[in-house]
């Protein structure tokens, strides 16, 4: 068999850079990318995770401010509007926090009494997992 002869190339259209006569001289030597330091994956279990879930960080914000705006409660968070109004929604289904709205803004009212959910858990209330917290600083 007859290897088959390969077609020229198409011009693409484009015209060529003028290049300086000094241009060589003056250009900076190109540093090459350097790759993102890669964590291990025990490196970064260690800093992604928290004792605590994101419904309970937005119930002990709606428990120091029970008008917060939802804005501020996901900026202090660090998760989304959205993701706030989904955790909202949850504790409010389970009976955690009712809603009452004053004017324009909601009103949150957490409902202290109420036990914790999980069965290791069930023999203490939302209460007491507040008064963990009720002496401590907000760092936004």
């Amino acid at each position: 068999m007859k290897p088959r002869p390969v077609p020229p190339r198409k011009a693409s259209g484009k015209r060529p850079r003028p290049v300086a006569p000094d241009s060589a001289s003056r250009s900076k030597p190109r540093s090459q990318p350097v790759a993102p330091a890669v964590p291990s994956p025990k490196e970064a279990a260690a800093s992604t995770w928290t004792f605590l879930t994101n419904h309970s960080h937005v119930l002990v914000l709606l428990s120091r401010s029970p008008s917060l705006v939802l804005r501020e409660v996901a900026l202090r968070v660090g998760i989304t509007e959205r993701a706030v109004q989904r955790i909202i929604a949850d504790l409010e289904a389970g009976g955690v926090i009712e809603r009452e709205k004053v004017g324009r803004q909601n009103h949150y009212q957490v409902r202290t009494d109420q036990p914790l959910r999980h069965r290791l858990e069930s023999h203490r209330t939302i209460g007491d997992i507040l008064d963990l917290f009720r002496d401590t600083p907000e760092t936004a």
